[in-house]
């Protein structure tokens, strides 16, 4: 907001004047475009505090009528350009109830504002993976085995303490992270026919519908799954991967994979290690 010299004597007549007529200095603020403390300035009340605005019988009335309509005091306050404290004080003896028309459009306006905040998200979203791809290049070797050793990291099964079996299981729902362990394991060489697939999926889905999805992703025939692994259901889940979408999730095991199992954790001790020099 662009201040204006307090000694401009046609502005401290208009803000003198505005005063006198009972506005508020959200409103002298407004047409004006000066700052409080300019207005407080002319006013002489600087390091005193603002006076209190004169509120005249029309405006308090507004304000009163509002409130018993079942309007808040911000909502007001932004209506009749006010203070929110003022119109506290004015309505403050009002019972507040919000009535069924401003929850409805208080609603309406709600759910207007998610879907606009969501179409905003999606765009950028969209413009941040468009900047990212245009910009990726090709994935080397290299990069793929740091990828994929991470991955399995964080979603395949580990040799712990307890269990020191060396072994490769990769299971996810994602069909991307299917696909980015199975060009790793080719990375390191693994043939094809040392791998072993398995659905593991909730009883009430369509396993049959399911496999082939899977096959199909993965290029192999069904014959190659071995018998899913079915999950009990529960009619009071709150698992919202219910509808027809829901495949389950796939399990890639590799047939003999100690040694890949022992590269793997190479790999990612050697990331880790890395990760840990950077601090």
């Amino acid at each position: 907001m662009t201040e204006r010299l307090v000694d401009d004597a046609e502005l401290a007549e208009r803000v003198h004047a505005m005063r006198a007529e009972g506005k508020t200095y959200v409103q002298i603020k407004a047409e004006l475009g000066i700052g409080a403390s300019t207005i407080s300035r002319i006013l002489g009340v600087y390091g005193q505090g603002r006076a209190r605005p004169r509120v005249t019988d029309a405006l308090r009335g507004r304000a009163r009528a509002l409130r018993a309509d079942g309007r808040s005091v911000p909502e007001i306050a932004d209506e009749l350009a006010m203070a929110k404290s003022t119109v506290w004080l004015i309505t403050k003896d009002i019972a507040w109830t919000l009535t069924p028309s401003r929850a409805a459009s208080r609603a309406a306006a709600a759910r207007a504002g998610w879907r606009r905040r969501t179409e905003e998200t999606a765009a950028e979203r969209a413009r941040v993976n468009d900047d990212i791809l245009a910009a990726f290049g090709e994935l080397t070797d290299r990069e793929l085995m740091i990828a994929g050793a991470v991955a399995y990291w964080a979603e395949g099964g580990k040799a712990k303490p307890w269990n020191p079996v060396e072994s490769l299981n990769f299971i996810n729902s994602d069909p991307d992270m299917i696909l980015l362990h199975l060009e790793w394991l080719a990375v390191l060489g693994v043939d094809a026919g040392r791998l072993r697939f398995r659905l593991s999926i909730h009883e009430s889905a369509d396993v049959a519908a399911a496999t082939a999805y899977w096959a199909e992703i993965v290029g192999a025939p069904v014959e190659r799954f071995a018998r899913a692994t079915l999950k009990k259901h529960n009619p009071k889940t709150v698992r919202k991967n219910v509808n027809e979408g829901y495949r389950g999730c796939l399990v890639v095991r590799v047939a003999k994979g100690a040694p890949e199992y022992r590269i793997m954790n190479g790999w990612w001790a050697a990331v880790a290690g890395a990760v840990r020099s950077r601090r």
